[in-house]
């Protein structure tokens, strides 16, 4: 349990630190485990969700909660960071 869940919070520091190369994305919250709680432009969300599984946590926001878990890969983190910048370029 403890490397299963020492994995998913390093893979959310990961998607963190991509995260926080994209200036159109706001982290909201620290990264203190394996989750990651980010401010996503209301336009991009419909569209992500398309290809990536996440709940939008306060919509009034655009804040969605990114989950990271015991099996997640740093190509899927990578995979999603790609997708997200590629669905801004579009606005």
């Amino acid at each position: 349990w403890k490397r299963n869940a020492s994995h998913a919070n390093e893979m959310a520091k990961f998607l963190a630190s991509e995260l926080r190369k994209i200036p159109q994305i706001q982290i909201t919250q620290s990264v203190d485990a394996n989750g990651v709680f980010v401010k996503i432009p209301a336009e991009v969300i419909p569209r992500l969700q398309q290809e990536q599984f996440f709940y939008v946590w306060t919509e009034k926001i655009s804040e969605a909660r990114l989950m990271c878990s015991f099996d997640t890969k740093k190509e899927n983190v990578e995979k999603f960071v790609a997708k997200l910048k590629q669905l801004l370029s579009d606005l």
